[in-house]
């Protein structure tokens, strides 16, 4: 394969996982800022948003606060920046048009329907009564797209690239936004342990559709403890950070195998972060410090997304 064909196919994956991403985290923020305003509390919601999708040096660039009327509009639908839900649509249909043989129908289809909606939407955002229905729309027609690919794609190095975009995003993601809840949403007039504290986990499960998981698997009230471990060593949650590293040495391992054998510094980081995830224990992560943890999770994701680029993709 043209290596600009698998890093279209690469980012055309990264980008719909991210608006998807996006979606939740607005979505998050929105009723986190709700039930803080309810209560009484002044907190940093909207900030901690920003700062959960890596918009904040942006949107400052922009703005001088964060409201939420600025937030939203540039999180929705901003054009300035690049990891705006309409944006990330407006790339990945970019990418899509980059490779459109080597998409199957029913991925064009999601992905040209969604784009072309998305268009129609756009006028409507400004009034913010429409912005959760359009969100949750969002996120439909991002699971659609990955269904349409999952079940249509020959299992070939196409396939491979694809789900490596989709994962190494996914697991970026999750990582942020339990850094964003331990960091900076921790209460300090309350406590830990108190009604917003409580909220403010739950909206967190919530935003990764994790909150029945967590009840099925523990049988606990909500324990941060736990939460953590569901989000990064719980094998069969499928947005923890273990079962995204899983598809991502799987997959790496499959186009080293496709290439003749051809390994790099990508597959040892990916091996390398694997078997962290799987023989890790939540009690160390925790003595060693949850944020410092995930920081460097986040820039080892980093890293390994450009040690592919290095290999595959130039």
């Amino acid at each position: 394969m043209l290596s600009r064909t698998a890093e279209s196919l690469f980012w055309l994956a990264r980008y719909m996982e991210r608006a998807e991403n996006v979606a939740r985290m607005v979505t998050v923020g929105r009723r986190v800022a709700s039930v803080a305003q309810s209560l009484g509390a002044s907190g940093d919601e909207w900030l901690s948003t920003l700062i959960a999708t890596g918009c904040d040096r942006g949107f400052f660039h922009k703005y001088s606060e964060p409201a939420s009327d600025a937030v939203l509009d540039y999180l929705v639908r901003d054009p300035d920046n690049p990891s705006s839900v309409l944006s990330c649509f407006e790339t990945a249909r970019r990418n899509a048009r980059a490779v459109r043989t080597a998409l199957t129908v029913d991925m064009w289809n999601a992905l040209n329907e969604t784009w072309l909606t998305t268009r129609e939407f756009a006028a409507q955002l400004s009034d913010p009564d429409k912005v959760p229905t359009f969100l949750d729309w969002v996120k439909e027609r991002s699971q659609l797209f990955s269904g349409a690919y999952g079940s249509t794609m020959l299992r070939n190095d196409a396939f491979y690239f694809t789900r490596l975009g989709t994962f190494l995003e996914r697991a970026d993601n999750t990582a942020r936004i339990l850094d964003v809840k331990y960091y900076v949403l921790l209460p300090q007039d309350e406590g830990v342990g108190g009604a917003l504290d409580y909220f403010q986990w739950q909206s967190i499960l919530r935003s990764v559709s994790a909150l029945r998981s967590y009840h099925w698997v523990y049988h606990d009230r909500l324990q941060p403890w736990l939460i953590a471990e569901l989000l990064i060593l719980r094998p069969e949650m499928p947005r923890s950070l273990l079962s995204c590293f899983d598809q991502i040495a799987r997959h790496l391992d499959l186009l080293a195998e496709a290439y003749g054998g051809k390994r790099g510094e990508c597959h040892r980081l990916a091996g390398e972060t694997y078997a962290q995830l799987r023989y890790g224990r939540i009690q160390k992560i925790f003595q060693s410090g949850l944020h410092e943890f995930l920081a460097d999770f986040i820039d080892r994701s980093a890293l390994l997304g450009a040690e592919v680029g290095k290999l595959y993709l130039n």
